[in-house]
């Protein structure tokens, strides 16, 4: 690792996750109400990281944030919009663009069609030409190219989810079949009683279209053939090792299919457990990173880290409770 931080990287880029401000009192607020949140301080801890990527040695080209800027409570108070707009003031003094993944606490706020006319639409800043995004427009996800050599594919989590769809929709329905055959809970966002990864079908949680999963297969065939190194980015995990079962996505063995099939994935980052998590996939050699959140850290401490990212490799140089690690590419 010395030796390694004496080379100059090509590019560098910010990740943060889970922020979920909100102007109310710090507490107990998460499902089960055994973690402490702290809403207000999450303001600031966001404020510490534009500032060190802002005044990092080599300025990072973007930032990831990984999803659950905001947190849910604002909706029932009327403050989706004031709170929304906090946050994102404090992404102006930092790295420009930022790339926005939407979370569960995305949905609770806002439906899906607010969601796509929002400042937390950064497809924008998608690749152009035919294929960036998917064909069908309500499906959050593109892909965009820093550097040549170097891809990174946003996706959406929630395309397969009782949130942010109208109870009148057939993806609405499709997804309450779904969830229904493993979840008999009257609240769905209680796990079902099982002790394996069935936890995972929660009303919180959600899954990908296979027509988002198509898109995502021929992005990586180009890639292949292109041989670039893909970072794929989204709101929940998708390796069982990298996360605890009720947090990762409905159909985490369909995405993890379309990875295995390539060569070119180098990294899946997400965000939604709060307590972070990683595990090296040694048959694909694919990082999962699982990224801490900002909400369950103290206003004494951080949750961010920027990466650097060379020909053979990329460093996470985390702060406060994300850890520092080396993803090396196979």
């Amino acid at each position: 690792m010395d030796e390694c931080r004496l080379q100059e990287p090509l590019f560098t880029f910010g990740v943060i996750a889970d922020v979920q401000y909100a102007d109310i009192e710090d507490g107990y607020k998460n499902y089960s109400r055994t973690r402490d949140r702290y809403y207000r301080s999450s303001l600031q801890l966001l404020s510490n990281a534009q500032d060190a990527w802002r005044e990092a040695r080599v300025q990072p080209l973007f930032v990831l944030q990984l999803g659950d800027l905001i947190d849910g409570f604002n909706e029932p108070r009327g403050a989706s919009e004031r709170a929304l707009d906090a946050a994102l003031r404090r992404f102006e003094t930092g790295p420009r663009p930022v790339h926005h993944v939407w979370g569960n606490h995305e949905f609770y706020n806002f439906s899906r069609s607010a969601l796509l006319r929002s400042p937390l639409n950064s497809r924008v800043h998608a690749d152009s030409g035919a294929g960036a995004a998917p064909v069908r427009p309500d499906i959050y996800a593109y892909r965009f190219t820093p550097v040549p050599g170097f891809t990174f594919v946003v996706l959406d989590a929630y395309d397969v989810s009782l949130l942010g769809r109208e109870e009148s929709s057939e993806e609405y329905r499709s997804a309450m079949e779904l969830i229904r055959k493993y979840n008999q809970n009257q609240d769905l966002n209680c796990p079902p009683a099982f002790e394996d990864l069935r936890q995972r079908f929660t009303r919180f949680n959600g899954g990908f279209s296979k027509e988002q999963l198509d898109w995502l297969d021929s992005v990586l065939t180009s890639a292949d053939e292109k041989q670039e190194r893909v970072t794929i980015a989204s709101h929940l995990p998708v390796h069982p090792f990298s996360t605890d079962a009720a947090s990762l996505a409905w159909n985490f063995e369909e995405l993890l299919a379309v990875i295995h099939s390539h060569k070119c994935v180098v990294c899946y980052m997400a965000g939604h457990a709060h307590d972070g998590g990683y595990h090296h996939d040694k048959d694909t050699g694919v990082h999962h990173l699982t990224l801490d959140g900002v909400i369950e850290t103290p206003p004494y401490s951080d949750a961010f880290g920027i990466v650097s990212v060379y020909a053979d490799r990329m460093e996470l140089k985390g702060s406060g409770r994300v850890l520092d690690r080396l993803f090396l590419f196979s």
